[in-house]
């Protein structure tokens, strides 16, 4: 399935690269959260985390790693939010692989932090035997 991202990877439309390699690119994001927001993108169209092969992920994240390193150092960012939106319902919008790296100010004003939700009682203890990976 072709999408805007295998558009970019391809040279048909236009962006500001940061990186490039046999696995993914990252670049930076038109529509900002603030200036440097950047995303790395499988170069191959995986739509969502778990279709995408470990070694390509840990790839990706490495690469993350590198641009989270560059926001502190050049831009002066005190943080960053790294963010996967993993499907339609998480507001993932291009069903192609994308981690989102967004340089993030104590003064900024942005608000990136989804609403929270209590368990019940003992509730908990039914969630973690149901997602045990032990």
């Amino acid at each position: 399935m072709e999408t805007i991202f295998s558009k970019i990877i391809s040279g048909e439309i236009p962006a500001t690269k940061l990186y490039s390699d046999d696995l993914c690119i990252a670049i930076l994001d038109i529509a900002p959260v603030n200036k440097g927001h950047s995303l790395v993108i499988s170069r191959e169209p995986f739509p969502t985390v778990g279709d995408c092969p470990e070694h390509i992920l840990a790839h990706m994240m490495a690469i993350v790693q590198r641009l989270d390193h560059s926001m502190r150092t050049v831009l002066g960012a005190e943080a960053t939010n790294i963010i996967i939106n993993n499907g339609p319902a998480a507001g993932q919008e291009v069903p192609h692989l994308h981690i989102h790296i967004i340089p993030r100010y104590s003064d900024d004003g942005k608000k990136i932090v989804p609403s929270k939700e209590n368990y019940r009682e003992g509730e908990i203890e039914e969630y973690g035997e149901k997602l045990s990976l032990e």
